[in-house]
């Protein structure tokens, strides 16, 4: 009926789920989502009905979305444990030290337990990478991106 190709309309349609999904997710203001279709160069009475269109559906869409969210595992408790190896028959003076953890894991109302097991120079190591990674949170150019994710 509109004498337009299929893949043009699928285009469009792929594009304003887009536009309305990641508006949604971020929670941009009325305001900042005009800004964005205004670099569209729609007409004014297209804008409207697109801001409009956002304005009404937002909750929705981001209620859909967190239902589509994978449900990751979540932290509960872990537990360790320290061994150490001091000889064996081959060889009677060695120090072969071993930590041994166990954790456990919330998913879904179901409690998981995974063991892991690591030299300390390793657990060290990861340490290490996981303060690096926690410090990296304290600058502000991830305090913002953590602020429009909410």
């Amino acid at each position: 009926k509109l004498n337009i190709g299929v893949d043009t309309i699928q285009h469009g349609v792929e594009g304003l789920t887009y536009l309305l999904t990641e508006s949604s997710k971020l929670m941009i203001s009325e305001t900042d989502f005009q800004d964005s279709i205004h670099a569209l160069g729609f007409s004014d009475e297209l804008n409207k009905s697109l801001v409009q269109l956002y304005l009404d559906n937002r909750k929705e869409i981001r209620s859909i979305l967190g239902e589509l969210s994978p449900k990751l595992p979540s932290y509960h408790t872990l537990e360790w444990r320290l061994d150490v190896q001091l000889a064996s028959r081959s060889l009677r003076q060695q120090i072969k030290p071993a930590v041994t953890m166990k954790l456990h894991l919330n998913q879904n109302e179901d409690q998981t337990a995974q063991v892991l097991q690591t030299d300390p120079a390793t657990l060290l190591h990861l340490i290490q990478q996981l303060e690096q990674a926690l410090g990296e949170m304290k600058t502000n150019h991830c305090r913002r991106i953590v602020r429009n994710m909410k």
